[in-house]
């Protein structure tokens, strides 16, 4: 398929997605599918399922734990929501809705066999994906996972060049950031090394 066939199946999927309803009576604050993305984007970021305030802005990581993960990455605004160089494809497309004093609900199971290899399947140029979370670990990693989410991020190496497991960004994690300090020695340098040269490469 050439350029224009590949990006027009895209749109068309796209298309699909957002206009989906198939969880419709399970999502409090209705459905509003949140992705971006290009078939051009050489970096996918996986995350859980939109929050609240994702949700009302239609915007993916528009919240602390993006500005958080940016910084992570080390890259501006303007290049996190650059479609054509990363994508954003969380497991749930749509807010889930809240436990109280648990935080944010699992994503929809209906979700990720719906769409989620259909959608991956138009990513052909993605070089290098950010695995966050233990819903996008569990999906992504299958039985190369640990036990726990700390164990499967501190084995980053083995799963490189292509996948990268991360924790979430959340604030919610601040006491696992402090307890582990090794993810920030460790982990983001060479997080930020790849990112950098994927992104600025021709």
């Amino acid at each position: 398929m050439n350029q224009q066939g590949t990006g027009q199946a895209f749109d068309n999927l796209m298309a699909e997605i957002r206009a989906c309803r198939l969880c419709e009576g399970h999502l409090p604050a209705g459905p509003r599918p949140v992705v971006r993305g290009r078939p051009e984007a050489r970096l996918l970021i996986v995350g859980q399922a939109p929050g609240r305030r994702v949700h009302e802005t239609g915007i993916p990581f528009n919240d602390p734990s993006g500005d958080r993960l940016r910084d992570w990455l080390a890259i501006d605004r303007a290049t996190f929501y650059d479609e054509s160089r990363i994508a954003i494809l969380p497991m749930g497309f749509c807010y889930p809705g809240t436990r109280p004093k648990q935080g944010d609900l699992p994503p929809r199971p209906e979700c990720a066999p719906t769409w989620r290899q259909r959608l991956l399947d138009q990513l052909p140029a993605i070089e290098l994906t950010l695995v966050i979370g233990a819903y996008a670990q569990d999906w992504h990693l299958g039985a190369q996972r640990e036990a726990t989410l700390g164990a499967t991020v501190r084995r980053f190496r083995d799963f490189l060049p292509r996948l990268l497991p991360l924790p979430h960004p959340s604030p919610r994690n601040n006491l696992w950031l402090k307890k582990n300090p090794w993810f920030e020695s460790d982990v983001l340098p060479e997080l930020r090394q790849r990112v950098a040269a994927m992104l600025h490469a021709p």
